[in-house]
């Protein structure tokens, strides 16, 4: 799996919305090997996205596409300045990747202490994960080649969240995934998430 990751501080979210809206419907049917995308705008304006695609390659042919390129210049009006783009070549799913059902999307960016050892552990967490966070639907990774990292963690309710980030149980667990970070990570909270 590809993915792509745009993230930027959105001055016009309306646009923005209209113009995922129009990808989908005009520009989607003619794409080759997309997966499904998942973004949205933050309270405090700022916007992320993350395209999936099947390969480097599919993703690739779309962005050279006439079509997508147009597309590309009227939604980049909705940012205020160039938005950033991470290309992953490697991404990590638990919980069978992302939700359609969740309520809620938490997107984190950060930088690994050791991306392999933090790969691992988070692999070998993901059972554990699962009994103490049941409000946890999926979760994607995606690394972006320089030991920078967006998860993508999918929930069923923001209610419940906040709720399960007060309890003591899994402390620990959060502790411990919190360690292997290099430097504080930003949280990009989506309480209005859009899927396709």
């Amino acid at each position: 799996m590809f993915a792509q990751v745009i993230t930027g501080t959105v001055k016009d979210p309306e646009l923005l919305l209209r113009q995922t809206q129009r990808w989908v419907s005009e520009i989607k049917p003619g794409v080759k090997g997309y997966l499904g995308s998942t973004g949205g705008v933050t309270p405090d304006g700022r916007g992320v996205w993350v395209a999936r695609f099947e390969s480097a390659e599919a993703a690739q042919a779309n962005s050279g596409n006439a079509e997508q390129s147009a597309w590309w210049n009227e939604t980049a009006k909705a940012y205020d300045g160039e938005p950033t783009f991470h290309d992953c070549t490697e991404v990590d799913t638990m919980f069978d990747g992302g939700s359609n059902d969740a309520g809620f999307v938490q997107v984190i960016q950060g930088r690994a202490k050791d991306p392999a050892a933090m790969r691992s552990r988070t692999s070998q967490m993901e059972a554990d994960l699962r009994k103490e966070r049941p409000d946890i639907l999926g979760m994607t990774i995606a690394w972006h080649g320089d030991g920078g990292f967006t998860q993508i963690v999918y929930f069923r309710s923001e209610a419940e969240t906040r709720d399960q980030e007060k309890a003591t149980d899994g402390a620990e667990m959060r502790d411990e995934y919190m360690n292997m970070f290099d430097g504080p990570p930003t949280f990009y909270d989506l309480p209005d998430p859009q899927f396709d």
